[in-house]
Parts: C-alpha cells; structure tokens; sequence
C-alpha cells in the first residue's frame, strides 16, 4: 500500500492517478470537507486525516509499504501555515510513518530548501528533509525548481490572459530551470520503486534555463502581441500573489538556479518539458480576451 499525502491538491493527485493507473494499491489522506471523489472511484482508499493531527496519521500510516507526500501550505491559510503544516505538520507524519514501519519514504522539498535558509518556506523544508534522512525510512528528496504550472500562471499567465500588467521583482534577470508539475510525477512515481533512488536527492529541473523576462517574452511571442510590464523592488508585494510567494520571487532575483537535466531525465526516462510547450499548452486550455 503506498500513502499519498497531498493527494487533493494538483502534484499528489497526479501522482496518485498515475498509480493507481500502474495498479497499485493507494490510500490518500484527505481533510474533513475536501473533495476525493475523482481518486475514490477508480480505487483510491481514503482515510480522513490531517498534518496537524499526530492520532489520524498513525492511522493513515497503518499497513503502509511507502509513503510519498507533496503537502505544503502554500495554496492555504488561517490555521495551515508554514509553521503547522510544512514545519510541524511533516514532522508529525515523518515520525508517525517511523513508527508504522513504513520502509520508504518520498519527500517533495524545493530547489534551495535549508534548515538555515532566511525563507520560512524553504528553512521548514530543509529541517523536514534533515528528519527524513535520519528517520530510518529508506528515502527519496524530491528537490524540483521553480514550478511552472503554478508560477508561469500566477505571475505573467493570468495578468496576460486578464488584460492586466505583469508585475516582476527586481531584474527579474535571473535565470531559473522551470519545471513542468508533469515530469515531477513521473520521477515520484519511479522513485518509489527504484531501488537506486533510495537515499538520494533528486534535483528536477526543465529543459533550459529562463529568466522571468524571457517567460514574459515567450507569452508575448505566442500572444503576437506586446505585454505591459510594472516593477517593483525586491521584498515589495506583489498585487495578487500570497505573501509566500512575493517572499519567494524576491529570492529568486538574488541567485540563478540552473540545472543540467541530462544525466537524470536519461537515466529516469523523463525528458524535462520546454517552457514553450508549457506556454501553449496553457494558452490553449484558457480562454483569451478579446482584442
């Protein structure tokens, strides 16, 4: 039985589709009010459950061979924040999983992720990947980079489509390795089963490195028209966006982050999705204003 924690959100419930698809057997966690129905029906076993909750992820972990978890805070809020959910909460479910006997165990961090990094976010999941390693689980860090399908959209994608400015921080010149929510998935599901992933962190990347000039470029390209462009300093609110990832964008515009995908997308059979695709693909699911 393989746990997917994080299954109601987009990258767990991908992930729990595809292997229920290969025909695993699959529990998922899910909250009280949450919405399963699309992982019940073709065989997903539930249990009601919850990060902050130490008693139900016993439960959750009952009878569990591997557990693979994509949970955060990000798209939350009130009571699930940083602090109760990607510091407390996975530390809660590393050491119920321990305790249940769970011999894998597959961690979905982020590129850059450090116990002494100045982000919260990221500082949370370092501290969870130091438990992960010293837990006694055989484990998997999954370490991709920025994720297009939620931050291409977030900042220029949706501005674009609205008819709104895209607002970029600071130079926004930084080049960064955007990787597509899609090839994640298939080295979450891979990895849970390979035996030579097993204390190993996985750096995911995209096909080619991008700054967020070039993401607005790329829209503009398949647009055919010029997008309007606003600045605001490093640390600034960005108009729409949740604190986290105002935080975040200013951090991006400190360092470069690009990877070299060759060795692991041949070796994992995943080759990495071009920005491009990502682009039309996007515009081609969302309805465009009129001129």
């Amino acid at each position: 039985m393989i746990l997917v924690v994080g299954a109601t959100g987009q990258l767990g419930g991908l992930i729990a589709h595809r292997l229920l698809e290969r025909g695993e057997p699959v529990r998922i966690l899910t909250r009280a009010g949450s919405s399963f129905d699309a992982l019940a029906a073709p065989g997903a076993q539930t249990v009601t459950g919850d990060l902050k909750d130490r008693g139900s992820l016993e439960e959750a972990c009952s009878g569990v061979g591997a557990v693979i978890t994509t949970a955060n805070s990000a798209a939350r809020g009130g009571e699930d924040n940083v602090e109760t959910v990607d510091r407390e909460g996975n530390r809660n479910l590393v050491e119920a999983a321990a305790r249940a006997g769970v011999r894998r165990f597959v961690f979905t961090s982020a590129l850059g992720a450090d116990p002494d990094s100045p982000v919260p976010f990221l500082r949370a999941k370092g501290e969870t990947e130091a438990l992960v390693r010293g837990s006694g689980m055989a484990w998997t860090v999954l370490s991709p980079n920025v994720f297009m399908d939620v931050w291409v959209p977030a900042v220029v994608g949706g501005p674009a489509l609205a008819g709104q400015p895209v607002t970029l921080v600071g130079s926004a010149s930084r080049r960064h390795s955007f990787v597509a929510v899609p090839d994640v998935v298939a080295y979450a599901v891979t990895a849970v089963e390979r035996p030579e992933a097993e204390g190993q962190t996985l750096v995911i990347g995209g096909a080619a490195p991008v700054s967020w000039r070039e993401v607005v470029a790329e829209f503009e390209v398949q647009l055919d028209r010029e997008l309007p462009v606003r600045t605001v300093e490093a640390g600034a609110p960005v108009p729409g966006l949740p604190e986290m990832m105002s935080q975040l964008l200013t951090a991006q515009d400190t360092y470069d982050s690009p990877i070299d995908m060759t060795g692991l997308a041949a070796a994992y059979g995943v080759p990495p999705t071009p920005l491009s695709d990502f682009v039309r693909g996007f515009l081609a699911a969302n309805p465009r204003p009129a001129p």
